[in-house]
């Protein structure tokens, strides 16, 4: 980090080097720094740090440090961050990406070496395993065989990335998920280099970046474009935000969970609408939260639609690091620096100004799921039975799953084997019906990392064990844990054993079920759900559960805590009252209801302290590069230019680069577009670039199997991500996507006009390449919600889209679009698809873009209909800075942060 000026004379002696001084600033009169928000002053840190003159300016500086909470205006920040995490899924497509940028500049005469990481960047391999083998002994190093064997093009990939590029690390598969090994291990929370300490700041290609804002660390999700360009030197611009204070008092009572707390925040601020805004947590009832608790709620900010669930650093932060394995040394590291700027410690009521105030009782939490469908739609426990009725007869286009009355007492027989704990295969008969639970798993990022509901769940496993209840084998049961630690600690409790017994043995460590990476339901069960078309149920610990993300055949799903999924594992069915109906009945026939196995706070807590030691920590992240012997035997080539392999379905070079030219082009409009969907509320990233299973009938299925692929080798779309041939086909081809265009039919399909024959969207968009029609995209409320999925964008340009228009836009992909070349805009209040009444036939022409374009600015559509009538809608222009207008004009960030250094190079 090379400081080049220091214009505010900010910079202030501290232990062994130096600090930017924050309330240096104040005493200069600049602004009332010490009532902003904690997550304000540390990107004013950054702000003030890396002001150069050149990416960040003196004005930039002034303009933050008089943050106005009640009136933030619109002023760009220039964000620079300390580092970059990414995830396997999308850091491959982006280390193609780098790849692919070194062949440019060496095209067009450059050293290759230009392309470089400036900031360190780690990449977790956590998103590659699947759920093939579940419910025995021998599950991981099963899966871990497979993976290993699906993967291993992509693992060569990454091998090459980590000796191409000197601050690019890997961690691993098998480690851990990305978010845990990320508060576990990776995070400094404060930096020291060249004599400098600063915070520890940071952006993430996985949209629950966030959980690294319980450790009091500001960061967040970004599209892989972005965080390219963020590596690349470019500052991470964003508006300036507003910032909710979320008040939490009281306490939460016996048997609620740090889950039940998060799904109720999740409903509370989605209501708020957060979008594009800061949520920072103050007061006795966050000060009482423990850190893994703030990280469970940090890691939702996603799903609660914000930007940042920031806690500021305490003593629970410092008393974490230590428990993790940290040294001393930081740890009074971090404690000094945060006192020193006078931002150590959770707020009480009244300290700082926020945008807006809200107020939560935590003793007014209950236990709760979330589904089936969405996050945000939180359910009491004992309401479930009677929302989930409810549901099974309401109209498709409402939200339910229009089962007709009488076929809501289906019920199908199937009969399985499955391998018990010692390997005997066992048959057995089930009745299969609406409502039973088919998935059960304790997974995902935002629950495993917390010792308390990890081992609450535990606790249930063993009271359940000891009344002799056991689970269905009908359920495909499965744990998949943040980290290893987990592991340990569940060993060294003796819990291990009792989860084994019912099914939740050991399947990976890494993003599983919650990501679509469930695996395979068994034959049998499968076809029942086909043939009945049921609707079953899958329970997990996750953050997501949008239309077809779980497994395509599973339409009901419901995020719980780790507890509640075994105790709905154990019951086999969603439509029951876990309050009034019992479990199942115990060895001597009595029914065992929940109260019955549920663990106390006590219990909970005496575990946790019994179970968790910081050895376990410092033994587990010792040594990773070392800790997976199949990841030690990958070999990779080598060399600064990487060896493209025309035969290779997984990494191929992408088409960004073709024809590069260091002349930038201008911006135009467009003329004759015609329209490739006309899609609802709610379109998810997921339904726009699908992970999950690759389904052969597909456009990327039959790809595969023309190159040779069998079916059994498909892998996934989220593997697939360095392949742009494979991706493109998979854009807007979600199984369970609704576009009005489709006459009616599910999944991936438009209609080509004006012949109006419905066809793939993908071959559609094939027909419209050749004719040279320019494409657009209509949709609803929170278009791109869900995960950060750069593909998304990627996709939606590389179909020939130009276009996209909606009534709102998730934060990361509208950006992701800017960075892609393709035009977000938005329309007004009260205009919609349906107001303007278009069906699909129409033509549409641009008015209004030129070379001029200003953010916000507004351009008219004008809508040339089947019969000759024309008519125009005025809509804005969702390019919100300066420097997104300039990433447009150059065609995308990649094009732009390309030709900057090659600029500079000379």
């Amino acid at each position: 980090m090379s400081v080049t000026s220091d214009p505010f004379s900010a910079r202030k002696p501290f232990r062994s080097g130096e600090l930017y001084s924050l309330p240096a600033l104040e005493e200069q009169g600049l602004g009332p720094i010490s009532r902003l928000p904690i997550s304000i002053r540390v990107v004013l840190e950054s702000v003030l740090r890396n002001c150069d003159g050149q990416r960040v300016h003196e004005a930039d500086v002034r303009a933050l440090a008089a943050y106005d909470a009640k009136n933030p205006g619109t002023k760009e920040i220039p964000f620079v961050v300390s580092r970059i995490v990414l995830q396997d899924f999308t850091g491959v497509p982006l280390l193609v990406d780098l790849a692919a940028m070194r062949d440019a500049v060496k095209s067009v005469g450059g050293d290759p070496a230009v392309i470089e990481p400036l900031v360190p960047v780690d990449l977790v391999v956590d998103h590659s395993v699947q759920v093939d083998r579940s419910g025995t002994a021998s599950s991981f190093l099963d899966n871990l065989k497979i993976e290993f064997g699906r993967n291993r093009e992509r693992y060569e990939f990454l091998k090459w990335g980590q000796q191409a590029f000197e601050t690019f690390a890997v961690v691993p598969p098998a480690i851990g998920i990305v978010h845990q090994v990320n508060l576990e291990y990776l995070a400094k929370v404060v930096f020291e280099r060249n004599g400098v300490y600063y915070p520890d700041t940071l952006v993430g290609t996985d949209s629950h970046t966030t959980m690294i804002n319980g450790l009091g660390i500001v960061g967040w999700g970004v599209g892989g474009i972005e965080a390219e360009a963020g590596m690349l030197g470019q500052p991470i611009a964003f508006q300036t935000p507003e910032v909710i204070g979320v008040n939490l008092t009281g306490a939460m009572r016996e048997g609620v969970t740090a889950t039940d707390l998060t799904l109720r925040i999740t409903q509370l601020l989605r209501a708020e609408k957060v979008v594009g805004k800061f949520v920072e947590f103050y007061g006795e009832g966050t000060e009482s939260l423990s850190l893994p608790d703030r990280a469970t709620i940090a890691n939702m900010a996603p799903e609660y639609g914000a930007t940042m669930g920031f806690f500021p650093i305490d003593e629970k932060t410092l008393n974490y690091m230590r428990m993790t394995g940290r040294s001393e040394e930081s740890i009074e590291q971090v404690r000094d620096y945060y006192i020193e700027q006078k931002m150590f410690g959770i707020p009480k009521e009244g300290e700082i100004d926020y945008s807006k105030v809200l107020n939560l009782d935590l003793g007014t939490i209950v236990p709760s799921v979330a589904g089936p469908k969405r996050p945000q739609d939180r359910i009491d426990v004992p309401d479930l039975k009677n929302v989930f009725n409810g549901l099974m007869e309401m109209p498709v286009a409402e939200g339910g799953f229009g089962v007709e009355a009488g076929e809501r007492g289906r019920s199908l027989e199937v009969e399985i084997e499955k391998p018990d704990n010692g390997g005997t295969l066992t048959a057995t008969r089930s009745g299969l019906s609406h409502g039973s639970v088919v998935i059960a798993a304790i997974t995902s990022c935002t629950n495993t990392s917390n010792p308390s509901v990890m081992i609450g769940a535990g606790l249930v496993a063993k009271k359940a064990v000891e009344r002799g209840l056991e689970v269905n084998p009908i359920v495909k049961t499965s744990l998949a844990p943040g980290s290893r630690v987990v592991t340990e600690y569940l060993n060294k409790t003796g819990l291990q054993r009792y989860l084994d017994q019912l099914g939740f043995n050991l399947v990976g460590y890494g993003c599983t079920t919650c990501i679509g990476n469930s695996g395979p339901l068994d034959g049998p069960v499968e076809a029942a759900i086909e043939e009945g078309n049921l609707v079953t149920a899958s329970v997990l610990s996750g953050n997501r559960n949008f239309e077809a993300r779980v497994h395509s055949a599973v339409k009901a799903n419901f995020l719980m805590s780790p507890p509640l999924v075994v105790a709905y594992a154990l019951a086999g069915r969603v439509d029951i009252d876990l309050d009034t109906e019992s479990l199942g009945n115990d060895s001597e026939g009595n029914p065992v209801y929940l109260k019955d196995i549920w663990p106390t706070h006590r219990e909970i807590e005496e575990a946790v302290a019994d179970g968790i030691r910081p050895a376990m920590y410092s033994s587990q992240y010792s040594d990773i590069l070392n800790a997976n012997p199949e990841w030690k035997e990958i070999e990779s080539s080598t060399g600064a230019i990487y060896s493209w392999k025309d035969s290779s379905t997984y990494i191929q070079k992408p088409p960004f680069f073709d024809g590069f030219d260091l002349e930038v082009g201008s911006i135009t409009t467009f003329e004759g577009m015609r329209p490739l969907a006309l899609l609802g509320d709610s379109v998810t990233t997921d339904h726009i670039s699908p992970a999950g299973n690759i389904p052969e009938s597909g456009p990327a299925g039959r790809y595969l199997n023309e190159h040779g692929v069998e079916r059994k080798d498909f892998n996934s779309f989220g593997s697939r991500r360095g392949n742009d041939r494979i991706m493109t086909r998979g854009t807007f081809a979600n199984v369970r996507i609704k576009n009005r265009m489709a006459d009616g039919k599910e999944g991936g399909y438009t209609k080509l006009m004006p012949e109006g024959e419905v066809v793939d969207i993908f071959d559609a968009c094939q027909e419209y390449a050749r004719r040279n029609t320019p494409l657009i995209v209509f949709g609803g409320v929170d278009y791109g919600m869900g995960s950060s999925r750069d593909w998304a964008a990627k996709g939606t340009n590389l179909l020939g889209v130009k276009v996209v228009v909606a009534k709102s836009y998730e934060r990361i992909h509208r950006s992701n679009l800017i960075g892609m070349g393709v035009l977000p805009l938005e329309f007004k209040d009260g205009e919609n698809v349906d107001s303007l009444s278009l069906d699909g036939s129409e033509v549409f022409n641009l008015k209004g873009l030129d070379n001029n374009l200003k953010p916000g600015q507004e351009v008219d559509l004008e809508i040339v209909r089947s019969n000759g009538n024309v008519d125009t809608v005025s809509l804005l222009v969702r390019i919100d800075t300066g420097i997104e207008v300039e990433y447009y004009r150059h065609g995308g960030i990649l094009p732009y942060v390309l030709r900057s250094l090659l600029k500079n190079a000379k």
